[in-house]
């Protein structure tokens, strides 16, 4: 039995992420009065520190490029339960991992606040709910996570013939 847990429980935790990062992509994608309310808090934030448009609807951290990374990694997340591409979820959880952190840190220490949308900070617990368990899923995959660091190592780093050449 806890080897089935072992098994299943990784699978489970991506399939959890996804469904919340997917559901919230309705939001995002389709500039809903929510998305606005919070984007429009951040830009006015990040207005008054000297950068606006960081967060408007072309800015380097609009809805759509925010949204376009939440479903990168559910596409990740969700490919890695295929055996021959388990290196996939770990990429897609430090992807997760970086996206919540973003939020996490935004609700946290901005005027975004933990309840921008009066929802009994529900947006808020889902951000830190899919943060902790990307923080577990990467912990799962460390090995998988370090595999592909060092294969891509690899790929980037010159030959040892190119290097006694030059």
């Amino acid at each position: 039995m806890l080897r089935l847990l072992k098994l299943t429980a990784p699978h489970l935790v991506a399939i959890f992420a996804s469904i919340v990062f997917i559901d919230s992509l309705r939001f995002k994608f389709t500039n809903a009065p929510e998305t606005q309310v919070i984007f429009g808090k951040l830009d006015a934030w990040a207005t008054s520190l000297g950068v606006p448009g960081l967060f408007s609807q072309t800015g380097l951290f609009s809805q759509y490029v925010i949204g376009t990374a939440e479903l990168v990694a559910s596409a990740l997340l969700l490919l890695g339960i295929i055996p021959a591409l388990r290196r996939l979820q770990g990429l897609g959880a430090l992807l997760a991992f970086a996206v919540m952190s973003g939020a996490v840190s935004f609700h946290l220490f901005t005027p975004l606040g933990i309840d921008p949308n009066n929802d009994g900070g529900g947006l808020f617990m889902a951000a830190v709910t899919i943060w902790l368990t990307s923080i577990l899923l990467i912990i799962i995959r460390r090995h998988e996570i370090l595999a592909t660091y060092n294969w891509a190592r690899g790929l980037i780093s010159k030959p040892k013939q190119d290097r006694e050449t030059v």
